[in-house]
């Protein structure tokens, strides 16, 4: 085996959270095809179970739906329970799961002396369940997870790789609670990276910059129109390569930081953004 090859991953075992999403899916295939046994653990089985399927018969790999909730400890235990029985012990954590939603999101990206009227169109009108459901989802929904499915790794060693996001970098406008929660994400990278240090559990994140997603897609799509929404035009000019990002231009990345080509790296953050963090704008 060479040192420097993707070999160490063969017969690995590796969860995805919300693996039956758009970079959840991606990353599956990737991993899948690396030789790493994935469970795909998503609030939709029946999604997740379809995923499973198609990448098996894509890949050639191990690969199984599981049902899982990110904010319910009980049911991710149950979820390990099966996992470990059908796979065996996890060495590798994707924290996927997560999302934005309309209702943590502001209509206005502003306050002004122009639309004192709208005051419910910004922060002032947020739903406060909203908001919680989007925090609690992209937070706790990585915290639960890793408290859970990284017990296999101690006193064995393994990788877990949260996804985070240039909100955490500087947040976006109109979505308050996912760009808090995601910065919360790189902080808690880094405390569990320094936590588990000592027992050889690496934890990493990758940020993806713009990518088309079903949690997105109401702010740079146009419905009536199809066209991309001034808010996608603009990321699209503060984008260096002038394009939203593809799925699959994540594996690389991620490959990278699970295996043992970086033994020697946790608790970093790395941008997959098309320069979108190095530009000024300017």
């Amino acid at each position: 085996m060479s040192k420097y090859s993707l070999d160490d991953l063969k017969g690995k075992v590796c969860v995805i959270t919300g693996g039956a999403g758009i970079i959840g899916t991606s990353l599956a295939e990737g991993l899948a095809e690396a030789g790493v046994r994935v469970a795909i653990a998503d609030f939709n089985k029946e999604k997740s179970d379809e995923v499973a399927e198609a990448l098996r018969l894509k890949t050639g790999g191990e690969v199984i739906g599981v049902f899982a909730n990110v904010l319910d400890k009980a049911i991710l235990q149950q979820a390990k329970e099966i996992i470990n029985k059908e796979l065996g012990k996890i060495d590798i954590l994707i924290n996927a799961a997560g999302g934005n939603a309309p209702t943590a999101t502001t209509q206005l990206e502003f306050l002004s002396e122009d639309n004192m009227g709208e005051l419910s169109k910004g922060f002032f009108g947020l739903d406060i369940e909203g908001f919680r459901k989007v925090f609690d989802l992209n937070f706790l929904g990585t915290v639960l997870p890793t408290m859970v499915f990284s017990e296999d790794m101690a006193g064995r060693g393994g990788s877990i790789l949260n996804i985070s996001s240039m909100n955490s970098y500087r947040p976006l406008t109109k979505i308050p609670a996912y760009s808090a929660a995601k910065a919360g994400i790189n902080n808690l990278t880094e405390w569990l990276a320094v936590h588990f240090a000592k027992i050889n559990i690496r934890v990493n994140a990758v940020a993806p910059g713009f990518f088309m997603s079903d949690q997105n897609r109401f702010l740079l799509i146009d419905k009536e129109t199809g066209k991309y929404t001034p808010r996608a035009e603009r990321i699209i000019y503060n984008t260096p390569m002038a394009r939203f990002g593809e799925p699959e231009e994540l594996i690389g990345t991620v490959l990278y930081l699970l295996s043992d080509l970086s033994k020697f790296v946790t608790g970093v953050i790395i941008p997959v953004d098309g320069g979108f963090n190095s530009f000024s704008g300017v």
